[in-house]
């Protein structure tokens, strides 16, 4: 499971062959945390801006916000919070100036497991890897279930994992194992991989490098058709 910046996917991989078939994609991710941490924060009366403060807002993401175990009650305990009890916490920005935070921190990132917050009509990110291990054969689904690995930045959110875990448990069939891998190179799986995949000899059959392009230019076409 893949979430980084601007697009989350579900990838059944099994015997290391994804299955097209199965994959699913919501392009809810990062990016969208970010913007939604800005407009709460604007309503909290910080205003943010430039491209430059869009960035800080970033940051003020990945330093503050957690993923609620239980979103409703997470709600009540803020309603019945009061200021000083330790879950409202203070920033300080680039400028030396410091914000409080308080239930934005949870707010946010609540919108990858449910989009409508934000007005998208997408399954949550737990549906979906629940909706890709159900589209594989049934004989494959509990080592799926077993192996749920995490991948991208979005995923290193405090609080993640077991609300994915939770969640995952939930929707899957009764007294399925499920488990969940959170490497902590994560951030940087799609890379190393990429570089990984790149550095194989078999994958240079794959390619069609500029010297194979002049010598013949149809080969595009009878390559990768």
């Amino acid at each position: 499971m893949d979430a980084g910046d601007g697009v989350s996917h579900a990838v059944p991989v099994y015997e290391g062959f994804a299955m097209p078939s199965s994959i699913r994609r919501i392009d809810v991710a990062g990016r969208d945390v970010t913007e939604h941490m800005q407009m709460l924060l604007r309503k909290a009366g910080y205003v943010f801006h430039t491209s430059a403060e869009k960035e800080v807002v970033r940051m003020i993401k990945e330093k503050v916000s957690y993923v609620a175990a239980d979103p409703k009650r997470e709600e009540k305990e803020w309603a019945s919070a009061k200021l000083g009890d330790g879950k409202v916490v203070e920033y300080v920005l680039p400028d030396g100036n410091k914000i409080k935070i308080g239930a934005e921190r949870f707010r946010a990132p609540e919108i990858l497991f449910d989009p409508e917050i934000i007005g998208l009509e997408y399954p949550g990110i737990h549906q979906i890897v629940v909706d890709a291990i159900n589209r594989t054969d049934l004989d494959l689904r509990k080592s799926l279930f077993g192996n749920i690995v995490l991948s991208g930045g979005s995923t290193l959110t405090k609080g993640f994992g077991d609300r994915l875990l939770h969640e995952v448990q939930r929707l899957a069939v009764k007294d399925m194992r499920i488990k969940i891998f959170a490497p902590p190179e994560r951030k940087y799986s799609t890379w190393i991989g990429g570089s990984i995949l790149a550095g194989l000899s078999t994958f240079r059959k794959m390619w069609v490098s500029i010297d194979d392009w002049h010598e013949n230019p149809d080969i595009i076409h009878t390559k990768f058709t």
